[in-house]
């Protein structure tokens, strides 16, 4: 039997999701600073999925926003680095190992369909990383 979850439930489990994402990060050795978590962003803002995926990416920076206006995680702040996947799945791999190795961020958000993710699933196994994605 599958169980329905109520809007009020879901939300909960999205953000203790989101929390632990990000609790994980603060142990990993990843932030340059000590004082912040860097965290990627992946979707396409240009292109034909922009439509989609723009509102995706405001809703995750104003849940960065709201995080950091009450204290941040164990008192670190998140900074968000946004790529633009441009649509493009060629560019989404590129920007998804461009957000791991050289900006070191703890864990990325993004690509919203299933193709992206195919497209970077292997970056992210290989490098042992974290992706959220909606």
């Amino acid at each position: 039997m599958t169980r329905k979850f109520k809007r009020r439930e879901m939300l909960f489990l999205g953000g203790s999701a989101i929390g632990s994402a990000l609790l994980k990060s603060c142990s990993l050795p990843m932030s340059a600073s000590a004082d912040v978590i860097k965290v990627g962003i992946l979707h396409s803002l240009t292109g034909n999925m922009a439509i989609s995926e723009k509102t995706v990416v405001d809703a995750e920076k104003m849940a960065i926003d709201e995080i950091n206006a009450a204290g941040g995680v164990l008192g670190k702040k998140i900074v968000a680095l946004v790529e633009d996947g441009a649509s493009d799945l060629l560019v989404f791999e590129t920007k998804a190992r461009k957000l791991i190795k050289e900006d070191k961020v703890s864990t990325v958000f993004g690509c919203w369909t299933s193709a992206s993710r195919r497209a970077v699933i292997d970056t992210f196994e290989t490098e042992k990383h974290m992706l959220w994605y909606p």
